[in-house]
């Protein structure tokens, strides 16, 4: 059996649960890898300088053996995100730590300690097996995958599994990721495919989309309202397009923050009409690298509030992290909220907390979503409420320069990745919900 047999049943019309159950499965698959005795290859390097498509390798690896509550996996498209790029210069540190960790809690997770780390948090594509337990979801089933890795054998991850102390990001802390042929998946990690969208559409939205949901509109998050005046950085990218759609579906007021006028460009397609383009009006919220200019913060609050009618912001979507950190919570309305959910210019935050403490200011880290978050998003990807960011999409071999142009910031939205589908535009079910959308879809591949 090979995976051109698997492709063969996921396209014939005909193919039942049945058919895929009876599938044998092939010994192994092609995935895309980093190598443990690599991971000091880039050491002296700055980060700009180092290359994902030096360290990204395409290997031919074995089939992990499939365990309880999980679920294999054949993927047909998925998509990089900044944990990929973190994980191909091994930044802040080396995944192979994650694994390593992973590897010594069971007996069943030493499958995850390998010298090499099958990375990719996305995934769309089709049930072939599950494991002992899994009752909902069947071979033939057509899946997305959310990230989140739970093990839920404490209580604290209960009231949300976001908290549970053994919560993994799957491909990032763990192996068998969805830039490949084949995953290894929870089952509890599986929500419908949105039947109008192809393979590659489908699993763009995944992390970043439940991430923006659970930062944003969550309880757990922000919980966004109706006429909030939403800040959000990045407003063309991953995180922040998703951010802006959601903002814009909730009836709040996006203020989005952008650096060219391409991407100014990209936020008044989805709807937007308070754009700031930070290049153009050369904001500079450091005067060095260990001073900040409190007049630029100022200079970029009154600009805020003449987009807004001399209203202050009520939420801030950050995740630029040191770079803006400052200005962030300076600008935001007494009793506001900023909510940060990564950090991608520098860990290590400054800001004045007179600006948070005298004005009752909240700061809430945000990381990915919990299943019911994950579900929801997805949902309302399903419904058409929101819409794919994809604006590019690459082969499975090229997937080093994919991740390379989101290292640079030379992408718009989300690029997307084939891996067993083998040209773009399959999977789509629904035509009719697809020919209503269309023109969002494509959006942001019409840049």
């Amino acid at each position: 059996m090979t995976v051109k047999d698997i492709l063969a049943a996921i396209q014939s019309p005909d193919s039942t649960s049945e058919d895929f159950a009876a599938l044998p499965l092939p010994e192994s698959y092609r995935a895309i890898t980093v190598h443990k005795d690599e991971t000091e290859m880039f050491a002296g390097l700055a980060t700009r300088d180092k290359d994902p498509r030096k360290s990204i390798h395409l290997d031919e690896v074995p089939l992990p053996e499939l365990g309880p509550g999980e679920a294999l996996v054949a993927v047909m498209a998925s998509s990089v995100n900044y944990n990929s790029v973190w994980t191909s210069i091994f930044e802040p540190l080396s995944t192979f730590g994650f694994l390593e960790r992973y590897g010594r809690t069971s007996e069943l997770a030493k499958r995850h300690d390998l010298p090499y780390h099958i990375i990719g948090s996305d995934l769309a594509g089709v049930v072939l097996r599950t494991g002992p337990g899994v009752n909902a979801w069947r071979p033939g089933d057509e899946v997305v995958a959310h990230c989140l890795s739970v093990e839920l054998e404490s209580s604290d991850g209960h009231n949300d599994t976001m908290l549970d102390p053994e919560q993994r990001i799957w491909g990032f802390e763990t192996n068998f990721g969805g830039l490949a042929e084949i995953a290894l998946v929870k089952s509890n990690q599986l929500m419908p495919k949105p039947d109008h969208l192809s393979w590659e559409e489908a699993a763009a939205p995944g992390l970043v989309n439940s991430t923006a949901y659970r930062q944003l509109v969550s309880r757990n998050g922000a919980g966004m309202k109706q006429g909030d005046n939403v800040l959000i950085w990045g407003a063309s990218g991953g995180l922040g397009s998703y951010a802006t759609q959601f903002a814009l579906a909730g009836g709040a007021n996006p203020i989005c923050v952008v650096s060219s006028q391409q991407k100014a460009d990209i936020c008044r397609a989805m709807g937007a009409e308070a754009i700031i383009d930070r290049s153009a009006e050369g904001y500079k919220f450091w005067k060095d690298e260990n001073t900040q200019d409190p007049k630029e913060w100022k200079r970029f609050g009154k600009r805020i509030r003449e987009l807004t009618g001399g209203e202050d912001i009520d939420i801030v979507f950050e995740h630029p992290g040191r770079e803006t950190f400052g200005a962030s919570v300076f600008v935001t309305r007494k009793g506001g909220t900023i909510t940060t959910c990564a950090s991608t210019s520098g860990y290590m935050h400054e800001y004045d907390n007179r600006y948070l403490w005298m004005s009752l200011k909240r700061i809430i880290g945000s990381h990915f979503a919990n299943y019911r978050e994950a579900w929801e998003a997805n949902r309302l990807i399903a419904k058409g409420k929101i819409h794919p960011t994809l604006s590019k999409v690459y082969s499975l071999e090229d997937t080093g320069q994919a991740a390379f142009d989101v290292h640079r910031n030379l992408h718009q939205g989300k690029v997307g990745v084939l891996c067993m589908a083998p040209e773009e535009g399959l999977g789509v079910r629904d035509h009719e919900k697809r020919a209503k959308h269309v023109d969002a879809i494509n959006r942001f591949r019409n840049i």
